[in-house]
């Protein structure tokens, strides 16, 4: 066949390779992917509200408190849920791991709302949700969380190990967890010992009223928590182009900005109020995947009791678990939940875990 009805392009492509500071070919394709099929994620419509109806109806959580659940579908069998962190949200925390995660189905994103948080609703929420994708939409999900979002989910699967109805669920992934206080402030130190231990003891020591002060440093704080992973300067445009690094930054500038007082100190008192590890229990059954950085202690204290667990321990909580250690150079470590900023050094982890998993979903089916 001849490649002459193919000249101009690859023509174009080769003087856009020759180009002096040119993008590396890896953000070339994906950017233009992009721009042919630009994410798009839309609102999910709940097909399933029983646990989160039956809250509000109680009168033990506000529509303000519901999160934003949004959808990019795909034909594949086997969906993934993303559960951010404190920040960014959860649509952006993944932002260049999406194309991966898209080609084993629909992703659903669960983004905290701006006005408050309710741990009870958010659980309900992604209890409904599950459900619904096992019983209604093919086989069930794999949940993907980071960093404060890997502590609601283990909250969760504690309160349904507990009530002895564990959720259906393809697999878990949970990235850098933070699943209580005291992995971020060691109880036993004078001072904080880590960047957000500085900043959070101060916030949950304060008693007063939500004031403009307290929105201000609200902001401060998830604007360090995101900035604990953004250290990758010098490989930063190796990862996005500039058009990109603008849109992350305006959208996590913009989701900090509208969160105002009370939600910002019920987030951070979502955390204050969620327990540390104690006797193991086992979870959950599914595959489950455990990811830590190599350097943690910009937001993990040294003593992190949930740290201390998963690595020591992964099995005793999840009999398919293991953890491991995410590595890059050593100028350029993985920091805390870096999707966005180490995002090679989680792809060919995730995709080494979802692989064994596309089989068993087809017999599950």
């Amino acid at each position: 066949m001849s490649a002459k009805p193919f000249s101009p392009l690859l023509s174009a492509i080769a003087q856009f390779g020759r180009a002096p500071g040119s993008l590396p070919w890896r953000v070339f394709f994906r950017t233009t992917g992009y721009s042919l099929r630009p994410p798009n994620p839309r609102p999910h419509i709940a097909g399933v509200t029983t646990r989160q109806q039956a809250l509000l109806a109680a009168g033990t959580a506000g529509l303000h408190q519901r999160a934003d659940i949004l959808c990019e579908e795909r034909p594949g069998s086997l969906p993934t849920i993303v559960v951010g962190g404190f920040v960014p949200d959860a649509t952006e925390a993944v932002y260049l791991l999406r194309g991966s995660l898209l080609r084993h189905g629909s992703v659903y994103y669960v983004n905290y709302p701006r006005r408050g948080f309710s741990t009870g609703l958010i659980i309900a929420q992604l209890a409904d949700l599950v459900d619904e994708l096992a019983t209604r939409r093919g086989g069930p999900p794999v949940v993907m969380a980071i960093s404060f979002g890997a502590g609601l989910v283990l909250e969760w699967l504690r309160r349904s190990a507990a009530a002895g109805r564990p959720p259906a669920l393809a697999g878990v992934v949970l990235v850098s967890p933070v699943a209580c206080v005291e992995d971020l402030l060691d109880p036993a130190a004078i001072k904080p010992t880590t960047l957000l231990g500085r900043a959070l003891k101060p916030f949950l020591d304060d008693a007063g009223p939500a004031d403009n002060c307290m929105i201000e440093k609200s902001r401060a704080l998830f604007l360090k928590m995101f900035e604990a992973g953004a250290q990758n300067k010098v490989n930063l445009h190796q990862l996005l182009a500039p058009a990109e690094i603008r849109l992350l930054r305006d959208r996590v500038l913009g989701a900090i900005n509208a969160i105002d007082a009370r939600g910002a100190v019920e987030r951070v008192q979502a955390l204050h109020t969620l327990s540390a590890p104690a006797a193991p229990v086992i979870l959950h059954r599914a595959p489950t995947l455990i990811l830590y950085a190599e350097k943690e202690n910009a937001v993990l204290c040294a003593t992190s009791p949930t740290t201390r667990e998963l690595t020591g321990r992964p099995t005793a909580w999840f009999p398919a678990g293991c953890t491991t250690i995410v590595r890059n150079t050593p100028e350029n470590p993985v920091q805390h939940a870096s999707l966005i900023f180490h995002s090679p050094c989680f792809s060919t982890r995730l995709a080494a875990f979802y692989r064994p998993l596309r089989p068993v979903r087809r017999q599950v089916a």
